[in-house]
């Protein structure tokens, strides 16, 4: 045998043995990256199997399905179960009065007719399916304006259950009503409502529930308060049944209960008030005969406190009745007035020259006497002018007697009529009363006002708020008529129901 065919045949079996080698090492390869890649692959079959499962369950619940039929219709009333949780609370409107409220409202519901059997217990939707579904027909009676939020997608949520049981949760934000009774202003306290219920459906299709309770349906959030002039004390629920031309309705009701701040009227009106007052009486300290200084105070403060009352009365809605700081305004312009009346009355009782100038008056009472020395000196002259003596001549003593005695008569009158001190400073016996009497009644009458509203029960309209231990309300009277607020084409009948509510915040 040829040598060099045996080296070709040993060089051809090494490359078919590298050859096997390279093709064995690729398909372990391969094999390796298959079965990593196996779960992934599995993970995406099921995905899309559930997706598949899902769609089919969707189609076949909707197949059929008639959104414009109540579930349970000719059999049982529909129940729905609502809550809410409160985001924002605020501002509220004196003027319109009015409040913002910014809510998740959430409704829950069964419907038999989409119950469904499938991997899953529940069923997290999009919101476009609640068009496809029945929903119910919640309307806010006292709500002036609602806005659902849209951005940057509708704000709604919605969950089904396979016993056919719906949750529908929506972001609302809600301009409602809060009647206010502003007689113990800027004392007052008001219990501000909030009232939804079903538009079309009676008691006898459709019934409104709260979900956990009363208590804890109304919830909200301790970040929530936005308000600047109220301290949100606490809220609470409950359900009232009207009764209208068309049927009975549920009405579900919740109410926040606010209390006024009163540091802001204190600053803004109180104290200038207060001061205004003292300013006034300080003219009682001033004498009689300073007739521009005393009406320079009085005409002052009464056009202050005429500006202070019409500057707090721009805040308010225009009531036909008093409030409690217009009692105060009234008192505090009343002493200011009769604090002008009362130097009206002094400078009348005063006479008029010496509220003018005290020494022309002494002056113009008692004119100058003659100086006595001139007096005694010219019936010398006299004699002298008329005969010629010597001047060994003796003095006649009568004469110089009677000049003594003159000078000594007309002194003694002087210094009894020219004591101006005795009359120009003299001090008005009113004057004198007025220092006291005054402070004493405008400091009773502080004392008699802030006892009474400070410790008087806030009274809003329809609900007695118990203060003994706030910042927390713990009994409220809750009456609620039954035609308030409806709107729509029922007219309703007018029935007024109260309960008490025990709540604890």
């Amino acid at each position: 045998m040829d040598p060099r065919a045996g080296v070709c045949v040993v060089a051809l079996n090494s490359k078919v043995t590298a050859r096997l080698l390279v093709s064995l090492l690729l398909l372990c390869r391969c094999q390796n990256s298959l079965c990593q890649s196996s779960p992934e692959a599995e993970k995406e079959v099921g995905t899309n199997d559930n997706s598949t499962v899902f769609t089919r369950i969707l189609d076949g619940l909707l197949d059929g399905y008639d959104n414009r039929l109540r579930p349970g219709l000719g059999e049982n009333v529909t129940e729905i179960k609502t809550n809410i949780f409160v985001t924002s609370f605020g501002p509220v409107s004196d003027t319109e009065m009015e409040y913002t409220i910014d809510v998740f409202f959430r409704q829950s519901w069964k419907d038999e007719r989409l119950c469904f059997k499938g991997p899953m217990e529940m069923l997290p939707l999009n919101n476009l399916l609640a068009s496809n579904i029945w929903t119910p027909d919640t309307f806010f009676l006292n709500g002036k304006k609602s806005i659902a939020h849209n951005m940057t997608t509708p704000n709604k949520l919605l969950r089904l259950k396979d016993d056919g049981t719906l949750l529908y949760t929506m972001r609302l934000t809600i301009s409602a009503e809060c009647p206010m009774q502003l007689e113990d202003f800027p004392m007052d306290a008001h219990a501000c409502p909030l009232k939804f219920g079903s538009y079309a459906y009676p008691v006898s299709e459709v019934v409104y529930t709260w979900t956990e309770g009363a208590k804890e349906s109304v919830v909200v959030a301790e970040d929530g308060s936005r308000l600047n002039q109220y301290h949100l004390v606490g809220q609470s629920a409950n359900t009232e049944d009207i009764h209208t031309s068309r049927g009975q309705y549920t009405v579900m009701m919740a109410h926040f209960f606010l209390k006024r701040k009163i540091g802001y009227f204190v600053i803004q009106t109180y104290m200038p008030c207060f001061m205004t007052v003292i300013l006034s009486q300080v003219s009682f300290w001033l004498n009689r005969e300073s007739v521009p200084a005393r009406t320079v105070f009085g005409v002052t403060t009464v056009l202050t406190m005429t500006t202070l009352s019409i500057s707090a009365r721009n805040s308010l809605p225009k009531v036909a009745y008093a409030t409690a700081m217009d009692w105060f305004i009234a008192v505090c312009y009343a002493f200011v007035f009769s604090a002008l009346i009362e130097f009206a009355t002094v400078n009348y009782f005063t006479k008029r020259s010496w509220a003018w100038d005290g020494k022309k008056a002494m002056e113009a009472q008692h004119p100058k006497k003659r100086d006595p020395m001139v007096l005694s000196k010219k019936p010398n002259n006299v004699c002298s002018a008329g005969v010629n003596y010597t001047p060994n001549l003796t003095k006649d003593t009568s004469i110089s007697t009677i000049s003594n005695t003159t000078s000594v008569h007309l002194r003694s009158a002087e210094t009894k009529t020219m004591d101006p001190k005795k009359t120009y400073n003299s001090v008005s016996k009113i004057d004198k009363m007025s220092r006291i009497v005054f402070p004493v009644l405008f400091g009773t009458f502080n004392l008699v006002y802030w006892a009474t509203y400070l410790n008087r029960e806030p009274l809003s309209k329809g609900v007695v708020i118990s203060t003994s231990s706030l910042p927390v309300a713990q009994h409220v009277l809750v009456c609620g008529e039954t035609n308030s607020g409806i709107r729509g084409p029922h007219a309703p009948n007018r029935n007024i129901s109260c309960s008490y509510l025990s709540y604890g915040f």
